[in-house]
């Protein structure tokens, strides 16, 4: 599921949001995350400095005091042995402290130097001054990490090279690489459960997704935390009661469809008996025009209808519907790639679009019929030269029934439902048609169509 499209806000809401907001992650699954994340390092950044702040203190004191114990046993032993067993005394000490030991005679301490001031030196220091007096003096050698203690001692000076590994423990690199380690485990586990949870709810807004484009959706698992169950079930309900509700609505208007025909049929017969005169004439003109005012209700009743919605490629179904507007005598430019795969229902796309082109007709001497992709699905233009709608009635003009012409004259536009029904088609598809204003000079109907 991780290929799923993630739907994120555009870049006006993320503007609006505030910077901290805008820093947190924006899906659930990161959120969810962020959540168990930092209580985690908040938990492991006190645990490490209640360690340093006593197990690390107390263990370089002990450490300390234990070499700076083992450096005035050699001192205390050098003031029973002559000068000759004096080496061989301090090559065994070097041996049995690892603390290598040499001593200076005649010579003095040097000045003082100052140390780096690592926590290590400064215990060294103390302990030493604590067991040796304050004359001893501690540094840090410039070529190693190791430390050198020297100490007055019969005329001359004891030097003395600790070792750092003397001072530390590896207790302190255990306890931090089983502080990561456990949080890294820890983290992968909640990070698979987390992911479980969440690809149920991606799995459920990917379907109202795509059942809000009018495309079949068979979600019927339900499964994941019981809001996410619950919320599932909802939907599943709320699908099974709007495809009911479409069906009942279209097997009605089956009905109303026949009923309505089958009197106008047996008029028209009726008619033809009667044979050729004016008035005969008349009524048939007449027939033919409640047989095109009931067409255009019930397809505007009956939207889309059951059709069902394939990948299709459109490119050559706009090519066969311009070819037909020009039979009918519409002045028409077409300009569109050579593929337009999208999921639609042809032949409600058809009648969107041969709408469109009408109206471009009726009102305009040209029209011109574009199609190109963007980032998110396909815009189809149809362009004309006619006067244009006001930028104020645009969004007027897609309700029933509302015509610009108040006189309502069929020789004059249709019975305002043209706009209505492209708009009612292109939405079912999860699009939308807009009206704009035309680089041509009359009006521009935008058609969005998602992939």
């Amino acid at each position: 599921m991780d290929d799923l499209p993630t739907v994120l806000p555009d870049s006006s809401a993320l503007r609006q949001r505030g910077w901290i907001k805008r820093l947190l992650p924006a899906t659930m699954f990161g959120r969810s995350l962020l959540l168990i994340v930092v209580p985690l390092i908040m938990v492991q950044m006190v645990s490490a400095w209640a360690f340093y702040a006593r197990h690390w203190e107390t263990m370089s004191r002990r450490l300390s005091a234990d070499v700076a114990e083992d450096i005035g046993a050699a001192v205390e032993a050098m003031r029973f042995v002559d000068d000759q067993d004096l080496t061989k005394l301090l090559e065994q000490a070097s041996v049995a402290t690892e603390v290598s030991f040499s001593f200076d005679k005649n010579e003095t301490l040097p000045p003082p130097v100052v140390g780096d001031g690592s926590g290590a030196e400064e215990q060294l220091r103390i302990a030493v001054q604590n067991h040796l007096g304050a004359a001893a003096q501690t540094a840090t050698l410039s070529n190693s990490s190791d430390f050198l203690v020297q100490v007055p001692v019969r005329g001359g000076v004891l030097s003395a090279v600790v070792s750092r590994k003397r001072l530390t423990t590896p207790t302190t690199y255990i306890f931090i690489l089983w502080m990561i380690g456990s949080s890294l485990v820890l983290l992968a586990v909640a990070a698979v459960f987390l992911r479980n949870q969440v690809k149920s709810l991606r799995r459920l807004a990917v379907a109202a997704e795509g059942f809000g484009k009018g495309r079949p959706v068979a979600f019927s698992k339900v499964e994941g935390a019981l809001e996410v169950r619950q919320a599932a079930v909802a939907f599943i309900q709320m699908r099974d009661r709007i495809q009911r509700q479409i069906r009942q609505r279209t097997e009605m208007l089956a009905g109303v469809s026949h009923d309505l025909r089958t009197p106008l049929t047996r008029m028209k017969l009726e008619l033809e008996l009667l044979g050729d005169n004016p008035i005969v004439a008349e009524l048939k003109s007449d027939v033919v025009e409640m047989e095109r005012l009931v067409q255009l209700y019930l397809d505007f009743a009956r939207g889309e209808g059951t059709e069902t919605p394939v990948e299709t490629d459109i490119a050559p179904l706009i090519a066969d519907l311009a070819a037909a507007m020009r039979r009918q005598g519409t002045t028409l430019s077409l300009d569109q790639p050579d593929a337009l795969v999208v999921p639609i229902r042809p032949n409600a796309l058809r009648r969107c679009l041969g709408n469109l082109i009408a109206n471009g007709a009726r009102y305009g001497t040209h029209v011109w019929l574009t199609s190109r992709t963007v980032d998110d699905g396909i815009d189809i233009l149809v362009d004309d030269d006619g006067p244009g709608i006001p930028a104020s009635e645009r969004d007027h003009v897609f309700q029933p029934f509302i015509r610009l012409d108040a006189s309502r004259n069929p020789s004059t536009g249709g019975i305002g439902l043209g706009l209505t029904i492209a708009r009612d088609v292109a939405r079912s598809h999860g699009g939308d048609v807009r009206l704009e204003t035309s680089p041509h000079g009359g009006l521009r109907a935008r058609v969005h169509l998602p992939r």
